[in-house]
């Protein structure tokens, strides 16, 4: 009995504390459900409608109307191939363009990067603050500079002087001075080392209320909780990071594939009865129109109107048919006018006649007599088949050891001690990180590097630019269309090494992956400089620190 009771009570209290626990979580939940429901009313305060938008004298759209709404406290990417206007978006909201259609913002925009006059460039940071963001303030900015492992003494130092890295960093360091900004936030990895992005990546995922157009991967999964994807023809906004829209879009696509098989077997059985009623009905009419009443006793003019009706039945059957193939030829465009379905690239590689092709030993470098060493005790060492990735800080030397080994095949410009040994013969194919050497169009491009413009532009189909690119000059073309301009180069160019700086900034991450594939299928000895973590960690056979 005792036993019972004790049992009894155990299960009392049990239940009770259970009970309170679970009327608490459920209160809690209600709560929350209050708050989202009261903040659902405010959530949309970027509202785009029917966005329709071309550049002056140009007859393509750059975007059709394009509808669709942000929530100004998400962390949101922007995604998209080169060119399908991802900066033209941002400018829109920055009222820089005119458009149809409406755009209903309540926010305050910021963007990065900074427009820079020839003028600043001669000044020192600290002296235009008030120039690039009217409410700045110094201190601010040296704080954030701090938060982003660089020196205040940046801002002290001409503008000009500074590396693209250390003016990435005054920039953001500028663009976060601020409150309540909503911040448009432009590829600002590119020219960071892995170490400063992984600073900017720490400090973005502490912030909210952005777009972050990137094509980095790694930064996309860690920061944002939203993404707008620009596709092909159509444009996706899903909650989530990179990752796990890649996931579901590859999911999609093998059931929009699959669905596509099944509507070209139904389009051909379509077709095949289309045909053969097409052909009765030929026949039927055929022997209506072709009765004589002398010839054939048997037949009666009652049986023609028969004929007729008979035939305009399967008239009738046949127009049903194309309409039904119509159909599902427009639905099969739809399934695939989506679908990334990269071209497999080629290149041409050559092999040399040994297995070494550069050797440095106790390598000290320097631009003059009186200036520091950029480069000191550097040992290195390439083998045919190697992909080695430079890995360093900004101004570690890295992007001067490379023009090093260029400039032996021309006038060296450098001050060297040590051994530095670059294969007689060696032909190299190089992709500078700067592009702002492009100048006139791809005729003249190709004319200046010897290359066949048929098969010049053939490839740059592949990379995905269109075909109005062909025409324009450099200047109209995106940063990422010209990088595929200078990898295109590269491509084309045979040779026995290939050294990439930094090849992938404004590269869109769907180009990258098609780089990825190319690289593993054939192979050929690199050094490269970049700053993709996952580019590096597919790509490299050996990561050298410097």
């Amino acid at each position: 009995m005792i036993l019972i009771t004790s049992l009894f009570w155990y299960l009392f209290l049990w239940f009770h504390s259970n009970y309170v626990r679970c009327i608490g979580e459920l209160e809690s939940f209600w709560q929350q459900m209050i708050l989202f429901l009261q903040g659902g009313m405010y959530m949309a305060q970027i509202n785009v409608a029917n966005l329709t938008f071309s550049y002056e004298g140009s007859f393509d759209n750059v975007f059709e109307n394009m509808s669709f709404s942000i929530d100004t406290n998400w962390k949101l990417g922007f995604v998209g191939r080169n060119g399908k206007g991802k900066t033209t978006f941002l400018n829109i909201l920055l009222g820089k363009y005119q458009y149809s259609g409406t755009i209903s913002k309540n926010a305050v925009f910021d963007y990065f990067p900074y427009e820079i006059s020839e003028k600043m460039y001669t000044l020192c940071a600290s002296e235009f603050l008030i120039d690039l963001k009217p409410d700045c303030e110094e201190w601010k900015v040296v704080c954030e500079l701090d938060k982003l492992n660089a020196s205040a003494e940046l801002l002290y130092r001409p503008f000009g002087s500074l590396s693209h890295g250390e003016r990435t960093k005054v920039y953001l360091a500028i663009l976060f001075s601020g409150e309540n900004d909503f911040l448009l936030i432009d590829e600002p990895t590119n020219h960071l080392d892995q170490e400063a992005r992984s600073v900017v990546k720490e400090y973005l995922i502490s912030k909210k209320g952005f777009i972050l157009v990137s094509h980095d991967r790694d930064l996309l999964d860690a920061c944002i909780d939203h993404i707008l994807v620009i596709n092909r023809k159509s444009l996706d906004i899903q909650s989530g990071n990179f990752s796990s829209w890649w996931e579901n879009k590859r999911r999609n696509d093998q059931f929009f594939e699959s669905e596509n098989e099944k509507h070209l077997r139904e389009i051909a059985a379509l077709k095949r009865s289309a045909d053969q009623t097409n052909r009765w009905a030929q026949k039927s009419e055929s022997s209506k129109i072709g009765f004589d009443p002398v010839k054939e006793h048997d037949r009666s003019i009652a049986s023609r109107s028969f004929i007729g009706a008979k035939t305009k039945k399967m008239q009738k059957r046949v127009k049903q048919y194309e309409q039904r193939l119509q159909k599902e030829i427009e639905e099969k465009e739809g399934l695939l006018q989506d679908i990334e379905n990269p071209s497999i690239l080629k290149m041409n590689t050559l092999k040399y006649h040994k297995n070494t092709l550069v050797y440095a030993k106790d390598l000290s470098i320097k631009y003059g007599v009186d200036s520091p060493a950029v480069l000191q005790n550097f040992e290195f060492e390439i083998k045919q088949g190697e992909r080695v990735f430079l890995h360093g800080k900004n101004g570690c030397g890295k992007s001067t050891f490379l023009n090093v080994i260029l400039s032996c095949c021309e006038k060296n410009i450098f001050l060297q001690t040590g051994t530095l040994e670059v294969g007689a013969g060696l032909v190299i194919s190089y992709i500078n990180q700067d592009t702002s050497f492009l100048h006139g169009n791809i005729k003249q491009f190709c004319m200046e590097k010897k290359l066949e413009e048929s098969l010049f532009c053939a490839l740059l189909r592949q990379l995905d630019m269109e075909r109005v690119q062909f025409a324009k000059q450099f200047e109209e073309f995106s940063e990422g269309q010209k990088k595929k301009v200078l990898i295109a180069a590269s491509l084309m160019t045979p040779a026995h090494i290939y050294i990439w700086d930094e090849p992938l900034n404004y590269i869109d991450v769907f180009t990258r992956m098609q780089i990825e594939d190319l690289l593993l299928a054939y192979s050929p000895t690199m050094i490269l400089v970049d700053h993709d973590i996952h580019f590096q960690e597919k790509i490299a056979t050996r990561v050298v620190e410097m």
